[in-house]
C-alpha cells in the first residue's frame, strides 16, 4: 500500500468524526431545567452565607462567658470551612453547566454524570452537619446555667437521642431539598437526552 492509498484510506474512516452537536431549539429546552438549577444553586449559596453571617453575629451579641462563645466560633467557623469545600464542588457544576461542551450529546450525557456525582456530595453535605451540631449540643448543655444540674444519664440520653433522631432527618431532609430543588429539572434533561437519542 502507496502513501496515496493509505491518505484515502485515511480520509475515508469515519469514525473519527465529531459527535453531532444538538440543534439549537433542542438547546433552548435544555437551557430552561439548566438555568432554573443555576438559579436554585445562587440561591442556596447566598441563604447559607446569610445563614452564617447570622450565626457570628448572634454569636458575638450574646451575653454568655467567654468560652462558651469561643467554642460556638471555632465549631461555626469550621462549619464554614466544611461549607466550602462542598460548595467548591458545586461551583464546578455550576460553571460546567454554561461550557461550550454542552453542544454535543456526549457532553450533556457527561454533565448528567456530573449530577449524579453531585447528588452524593449533597448528602454528604448534610451529613457532615452531625458532628457539629453533636457539639454545639454538648457546649450548649455545659454552660447554659440550670437551677437543678442535669444528671449524667439524663446528658447521655439527650446525646444519644439527638444522634438517632437527627442523623436520618439530615439525611431525609437533604434527599427532599435535592429532589425539590434539582433532581425533577435533571429528570427533564434525562427525558430529552433519550429523544435525542432516538
Amino acid at each position: 500500500m502507496n502513501i496515496d492509498d493509505l491518505k484515502n484510506t485515511w480520509n475515508e474512516d469515519d469514525s473519527f468524526e465529531e459527535t453531532p452537536e444538538i440543534s439549537t431549539e433542542q438547546k433552548n429546552k435544555i437551557n430552561l431545567p439548566l438555568e432554573k438549577m443555576r438559579k436554585n444553586m445562587r440561591m442556596e449559596f447566598w441563604s447559607t452565607v446569610g445563614i452564617f453571617v447570622f450565626a457570628f453575629t448572634v454569636i458575638a451579641l450574646s451575653s454568655g462567658p467567654f468560652k462558651f462563645k469561643f467554642y460556638l466560633t471555632i465549631l461555626i467557623a469550621s462549619m464554614v470551612f466544611v461549607t466550602f469545600f462542598f460548595f467548591s464542588q458545586f461551583f464546578k457544576l455550576y460553571k460546567n453547566m454554561t461550557e461550550p461542551m454542552m453542544k454535543t450529546y456526549d457532553g450533556l450525557t457527561d454533565l448528567l454524570h456530573q449530577f449524579n456525582l453531585n447528588k452524593q456530595y449533597y448528602l454528604s453535605f448534610y451529613l457532615a452537619f452531625v458532628p457539629f451540631l453533636v457539639c454545639e449540643l454538648i457546649i450548649v448543655l455545659e454552660f447554659i446555667p440550670r437551677p437543678i444540674p442535669l444528671s449524667d444519664l439524663k446528658i447521655a440520653s439527650i446525646l444519644i437521642g439527638t444522634m438517632v433522631v437527627v442523623m436520618p432527618g439530615l439525611f431525609l431532609f437533604g434527599k427532599w431539598w435535592f429532589k425539590i430543588f434539582y433532581e425533577r429539572y435533571i429528570k427533564q434533561i434525562e427525558n430529552l437526552l433519550i429523544e435525542l437519542k432516538k
